[in-house]
């Protein structure tokens, strides 16, 4: 494989696209390389760079199935379980905290 072709930022042609670019239109590499990329200049470190990939080759998404929907859901639910008390606190337990608020700060009682 050759020298990839670099794009400055902003400045890439018509049939390229980044991963994100392609999700937004229903698309996915499909297991193409990188076609090429983008860079943008930064004053004191390396450029920011974008992998491009050609929009002709990209494969539509493929759809959700009902397993990896019902996957998802019990993910989701274990990332609302707090370990302490085993409730559903209702939000996603933050990992600093590891549990949720009323188990990482208990009231104190007044003697």
């Amino acid at each position: 494989m050759g020298e990839l072709p670099v794009f400055r930022w902003r400045l890439a042609p018509d049939g390229y696209a980044t991963r994100r670019q392609l999700r937004a239109q229903g698309l996915r590499p499909g297991g193409q390389c990188v076609a090429a990329q983008l860079e943008r200049p930064r004053r004191r470190r390396g450029p920011l760079v974008a992998y491009l990939y050609r929009v002709d080759l990209a494969k539509p998404v493929r759809p959700m199935t009902g397993a990896k929907w019902a996957a998802l859901a019990k993910a989701n639910a274990a990332r609302r379980t707090c370990p302490t008390c085993r409730r559903d606190a209702g939000y996603v337990i933050p990992p600093t905290l590891g549990t949720c608020v009323p188990c990482a700060d208990p009231p104190t009682l007044a003697a």
